[in-house]
């Protein structure tokens, strides 16, 4: 069968219209025959999102966007995407804007949602969602510091400012005079710091020898310690705390004026008694010397005794008589 020439020009006007039409699609990333469901999502920005983005599940591309215009004079923008009909999801599930990578570009996730509700299909609005980006989160968190930053800046600036006026030039002058003197006690301090270390160069075996011995001290020490933790020097202590105690115990009782010891020492009446006894003693005595004639007659030749006469000026008639108690 001959083709005629003009069917072979309409067969290949047709290809070449298929051939755009597929080469068109290819390069829009939109299949022609579409086997998904077409949804929506309502943006404020979309922050650069392009058409042909992909969408995915849980990290796992399940369609595209197929185009973004604008829904109203208000700005706000109404993006329309493809999802596959092999994974079922509720029409609550959010559509999520998120950054894709440091450097920009934005891509849609769908957080799927199993509420109970009816699943999403062709035609549905998700509900909209923005992930703030890396430089969003950067602005909001380095907005206060930048303030702090301002603010300290400023507080400094005001300060210099009061510092050139309170120095003026003569205090700028004592300021230096001061950093000089300063200067020179640092070299002052440097150079103690040198000579010390050379003093402890030139005697650093003698430093080792004192420290050697130092330690031999203290190892001595030790041993003497232990020597008299090992000779009972504790029970000995304990001994010597037990004697104090009943000496105590013992002070106690002579004041409270028990036992034999206690009474002699508490009992008035004895004191008198014995402070009587030795007057009466002393004046015994002194009688017995100034009248012996009272105590002892010598009679010689059978010759009469002569009377004993009392002096006027007796002591011992001048003493109070002591009487016996009187009985209670």
């Amino acid at each position: 069968m001959k083709i005629s020439r003009e069917i072979k020009t309409g067969i290949i006007v047709i290809g070449g219209i298929l051939l755009f039409i597929l080469g068109f699609s290819y390069l829009k990333s939109s299949p022609i025959f579409e086997d998904g469901r077409t949804l929506y999502a309502v943006y404020t920005d979309v922050g650069g999102l392009q058409v042909g983005t992909p969408i995915s599940v849980n990290g796992f591309v399940v369609g595209k966007v197929n185009a973004i215009k604008f829904k109203d004079h208000g700005g706000s923008l109404v993006v329309t995407f493809s999802v596959k009909d092999d994974f079922g999801f509720s029409k609550n599930s959010p559509a999520e804007l998120y950054d894709t990578g440091i450097i920009g570009g934005k891509g849609i996730q769908i957080k799927p949602v199993f509420d109970g509700a009816a699943s999403a299909k062709s035609g549905d609005t998700l509900p909209s969602k923005i992930q703030p980006g890396l430089t969003q989160l950067l602005q909001t968190q380095l907005t206060p510091l930048q303030k702090k930053v301002e603010g300290a800046v400023t507080n400094a600036d005001s300060l210099l400012m009061n510092v050139n006026e309170v120095l003026d030039a003569r205090a700028k002058k004592d300021l230096r005079e001061t950093l000089a003197g300063l200067n020179k006690t640092v070299a002052s301090f440097q150079r103690s710091a040198d000579a010390l270390n050379r003093i402890l160069g030139d005697n650093e075996t003698k430093l080792g020898n004192s420290l050697s011995n130092f330690e031999e001290l203290t190892a001595n020490f030790s041993k003497l310690a232990d020597s008299l933790n090992n000779s009972g020097l504790n029970r000995t202590f304990a001994k010597l705390e037990s004697s104090v105690e009943n000496l105590d115990d013992l002070m106690a009782q002579m004041n409270s004026g028990e036992g034999t010891l206690g009474k002699l020492l508490n009992d008035e009446k004895l004191y008198t008694n014995l402070n009587s006894a030795s007057r009466e003693l002393d004046l015994l005595l002194q009688d017995f010397r100034l009248n012996p004639k009272r105590y002892v007659n010598v009679s010689v030749f059978g010759k009469k005794q002569k009377e004993y006469e009392l002096p006027e000026d007796d002591p011992a008639s001048t003493a109070p008589v002591m009487g016996p108690e009187p009985q209670n």
